[in-house]
């Protein structure tokens, strides 16, 4: 009789735990399928209202705080579309992404170009897509590590499924810093040329677009951006590859 009670104790431990378990792992599956989701909200706002401010933008106002720099928040005036010059959008396509219409967010096209300039023994180029650097700016922080580059990667493909390419390109002339603490193409137009995004000539979005790849170093009146703007003005003359309108 006690062996039996003993067995039957145990076997409701046994099965106790295996509820247990059970119960954990499914709020551990809900859990995750939470965090997967997270960015679709968010993105499906992005649709319609431009965001105040960014990841990057809180981080780098952060770091001017702790070491006392002035000043304290950045530049930043979204505006819409039409308020930007069209001159602004071709010269950032033609310097950062010229095949934005054609990819999904990833641009493996891009990616075994740079790694063939690579093995020529030329200098590793980043190939980040615009998609990406709005991902990375919005809701990630600068720096290189495999865990930031899969974040990105995941929510790109979220930013390309769920929004219209212009508005990724709105975003992404909201948001892409100009200068030290200076964001977005208003921004950057009133502290650089004294004029509003919409008036901005060819010449001086080729100048804007030149130094993106390190707004911080490089003046749109300097030597290298005037170097690297005269082969943008040149891929200017040229419509973006498009695919069919979505």
């Amino acid at each position: 009789m006690r062996d039996a009670l003993r067995t039957a104790r145990m076997s409701a431990a046994s099965s106790k735990g295996r509820t247990g378990w059970r119960r954990i792992l499914r709020h551990a599956l809900w859990a995750a399928l939470a965090l997967l989701l997270a960015p679709v909200p968010v993105i499906l706002v992005l649709a319609v209202v431009q965001p105040p401010m960014t990841s990057v933008m809180v981080q780098q106002t952060i770091g001017r705080a702790l070491t006392g720099t002035r000043p304290l928040w950045p530049k930043h005036t979204p505006v819409a579309r039409s308020a930007i010059s069209g001159n602004l959008r071709r010269a950032v396509l033609a310097s950062e992404d010229d095949r934005f219409y054609l990819h999904h967010g990833i641009d493996f096209v891009e990616m075994n170009n740079a790694l063939e300039r690579r093995r020529r023994g030329g200098k590793l180029r980043g190939a980040s897509t615009l998609t990406q650097q709005v991902a990375k700016n919005l809701f990630l922080w600068n720096g290189r590590s495999f865990v930031r580059k899969g974040l990105e990667v995941y929510i790109t493909l979220w930013l390309e499924l769920l929004l219209s390419k212009e508005r990724i390109l709105d975003l992404y002339l909201n948001l892409a810093e100009w200068g030290p603490s200076i964001y977005g193409a208003e921004a950057a137009a009133r502290a650089h040329f004294g004029k509003s995004a919409a008036t901005l000539t060819r010449d001086e979005a080729a100048r804007l677009a030149a130094i993106l790849p390190s707004p911080k170093r490089w003046s749109p009146k300097g030597s290298v951006a005037s170097r690297r703007a005269a082969g943008i003005l040149v891929r200017m003359q040229y419509a973006a590859p498009r695919t069919e309108a979505r």
